[in-house]
């Protein structure tokens, strides 16, 4: 894991938050490559739920509510609470159900007894901060989902069976946030409610969890790092009358990726009950009227990032050369889907003395950027440069070279088989888009 991490920080995807000042625990920012690889991931799965199924649409909803809205939730309660020990000597602390033993595991300490500690960020709204002025930071998107599930049914005229999918910032104040990427306290969530008839509901949680295996595996995860885990009835969440973990094979072990529950009616009859308003759906056709039930598939942004960048990240043992004798221990290679490729094309001129050369490639430059996020570099040997761009996984390099100035063509290089195709500059935009799968 420490050489993905350092991968991260050296190639501009990952920057440790407020460096100058040390950093700040479990917060991370994101760099030119990663913001970018991160959009890639987001309209890929934005794509997939709205585009994929004609009865998902989409929602933006704020990360500040009425604090009414987490009493009727249960998140205020001990429902959305981990259970907290601290040692008496270091006085750090750890979630209970992660340790093994009954002492400290930094220190043997003695600990102390367990108590709960709710996960919920507290701040306040307005200029007096009292009791009256207390919020919450959002610690899931899915509430500004149920919040409004009157007006998408209304203003969308939406018919049962139909999803609600929204991507945003949430926030979990974590006892212990740890392993880069995976727990954090400050993250980001891909969600999708789907509302159904309750006698539906096993169908569809059966349908949507194939649907997410399928998914993540088509975008680049493989096979034998996935797995489902049936959640037992005292594991799950508060909400969940079912519950399915998918895990990844993380360097640290098998953890959760994407959850997928039937949360049944307790969100809607929840809010029902606390607000007053009647969120049951009525039927037109059999006049019935109910309180749908929810089938939830909720994946963490930055979790996929990071297993995205596990499963693509190789070590070639003794450099990638097949020309030379090997003169390295090893060159990094991150084999991305091309899609999430963060740089789809670099443009290289040979060499950087030769003014024509760099002319031409700046050239090239300017056909391609408004098309696809391209780098334009002329730093360095040109084996070095194809290797920079081996270790951000960008799928192809275009070299301007001298048979350019000759006959208007430059050479195309494969990121994974290096193979080098020749072809003319006029023709270049519409083979990069094939072979991009642009359309």
């Amino acid at each position: 894991m420490e050489k993905i991490v350092s991968l991260c920080k050296r190639r501009g995807f990952i920057f440790p938050s407020s460096e100058i000042y040390g950093g700040f625990s479990s917060c991370y920012d994101y760099g030119p490559l990663g913001v970018e690889m991160k959009n890639n991931i987001k309209k890929l799965w934005w794509d997939e739920m709205t585009k994929k199924h004609e009865n998902i649409v989409g929602l933006d909803s704020a990360i500040l509510m009425s604090p009414k809205v987490w009493e009727a939730s249960g998140h205020l309660t001990a429902g959305f609470a981990d259970v907290l020990v601290e040692c008496k000597k270091c006085h750090k602390r750890f979630k209970a159900d992660e340790l093994k033993g009954k002492k400290c595991p930094e220190c043997d300490g003695n600990l102390t007894e367990p108590r709960r500690f709710n996960l919920m960020m507290r701040t306040f709204v307005g200029p007096v901060e009292d009791e009256a002025s207390i919020t919450y930071l959002r610690a899931e998107t899915c509430q500004g989902i149920y919040m409004n599930f009157e007006n998408v049914l209304n203003s969308m005229r939406m018919k049962i069976p139909f999803g609600i999918c929204q991507i945003g910032k949430a926030f979990r104040n974590e006892i212990t946030p740890r392993d880069f990427l995976y727990r954090m306290r400050e993250f980001e969530q891909m969600e999708m409610q789907w509302f159904c008839h309750p006698k539906d509901a096993d169908r569809f949680f059966d349908f949507w969890l194939k649907e997410r295996l399928k998914w993540l595996e088509s975008i680049g995860l493989k096979k034998e790092n996935l797995r489902y885990i049936e959640v037992p009835e005292k594991e799950r969440a508060h909400y969940a009358r079912r519950q399915v973990d998918i895990e990844y094979k993380f360097p640290f072990g098998w953890k959760e990726i994407e959850g997928v529950h039937n949360r049944g009616d307790w969100d809607l009859s929840n809010h029902s009950k606390h607000s007053k308003k009647d969120l049951r759906y009525f039927d037109d056709q059999t006049k019935e009227k109910y309180f749908p039930f929810i089938i939830e598939t909720s994946i963490g942004v930055d979790r996929l990032f990071f297993a995205l960048l596990c499963d693509a990240y190789q070590e070639i043992k003794g450099g990638r050369t097949k020309t030379t004798k090997p003169t390295k221990e090893f060159e990094v290679l991150l084999k991305l889907d091309k899609r999430i490729a963060p740089v789809k094309v670099a443009i290289l001129p040979l060499v950087k003395n030769k003014k024509e050369l760099v002319e031409k490639a700046k050239e090239v430059y300017q056909i391609l950027k408004s098309n696809f996020f391209c780098q334009y570099d002329e730093v360095g040997s040109i084996g070095r440069r194809y290797r920079r761009q081996d270790e951000i996984g960008t799928p192809y390099c275009v070299t301007i070279d001298f048979d350019t100035l000759k006959d208007n063509t430059v050479t195309i290089r494969d990121r994974d088989t290096m193979e080098q195709e020749r072809v003319k500059i006029e023709e270049l935009l519409k083979i990069l888009k094939e072979k991009l799968e642009y359309v």
